[in-house]
């Protein structure tokens, strides 16, 4: 029997993402949240009838998907996949030219702290990793990182259920991240540590899409629960 799979379409997807407006919508749209048509028009600096051909083209690519509540309409990457092809695509492409200081205290702050898709990346998504392994959470074998059995209690004391987290997706799965070009954690387990930082306040929000910063508690907590170094980030200048 003939197996019926054939080649994948890179160039469909290539096209949809070659836009430099649907780069826009699809890095604002980076870290996992859901966004109405008039944020993501305003994001990208364009009209509301030219923001709709834009998305319905990511769409068609499969690279949006479309959430409903009552009349409004909101968008998010379709996966968690999309969000991994962003962030390797990154690594290959060229810096685009920075014209504004506002723009290059963005960028900074996003290469400092950063959300890809639902976990940590950036300086800090990096030294994250590096404590988790300094403080044997978890161990580096030949490439591919596990669970230690003493990180098990130090993650449930931290109030992460691995059991819990790791039903639906691999436990742990690694990023290259585009600006330190090392890794960052993202699986399941990234996800749930970024997920507790946000519950316990030690994470927030920036101003700029996907920007995010530690408290100082955040920063305290770090280094005393995963060994995270208090000097990870050079500045501490926010995003505007």
């Amino acid at each position: 029997m003939w197996n019926s799979a054939t080649e994948t379409d890179i160039a469909e997807v290539a096209a949809a993402i070659g836009d430099p407006s649907r780069t826009k919508v699809l890095r604002a749209l980076g870290d996992g949240r859901a966004l109405p048509a008039s944020a993501l028009a305003a994001e990208v600096g364009v009209s509301m009838s030219t923001i709709s051909g834009h998305l319905a083209r990511l769409r068609e690519a499969k690279l949006l998907t479309v959430e409903h509540d009552g009349r409004h309409r909101y968008y998010r990457l379709a996966s968690r996949d999309v969000g991994r092809a962003l962030e390797e695509l990154a690594r290959i492409a060229r810096p685009l030219p920075v014209r504004s200081l506002r723009e290059s205290v963005r960028t900074q702050a996003l290469m400092r702290a950063r959300l890809c898709y639902d976990h940590l990346a950036g300086r800090l998504g990096v030294a994250l990793l590096a404590g988790l392994i300094e403080r044997e959470v978890l161990v580096n074998d030949a490439g591919s990182y596990r669970i230690t059995e003493p990180g098990l209690d130090r993650l449930a004391a931290f109030g992460v259920d691995v059991e819990e987290f790791s039903r639906r997706r691999p436990a742990i799965r690694y990023c290259v991240d585009w600006g330190e070009n090392r890794h960052h954690l993202a699986g399941a387990l990234g996800a749930a540590i970024a997920d507790r930082l946000f519950a316990l306040e030690w994470l927030r929000r920036g101003r700029a899409r996907r920007v995010v910063q530690l408290t100082e508690a955040g920063q305290a907590g770090l280094y005393e629960t995963f060994g995270v170094p208090l000097d990870w980030a050079d500045s501490p200048a926010e995003a505007t």
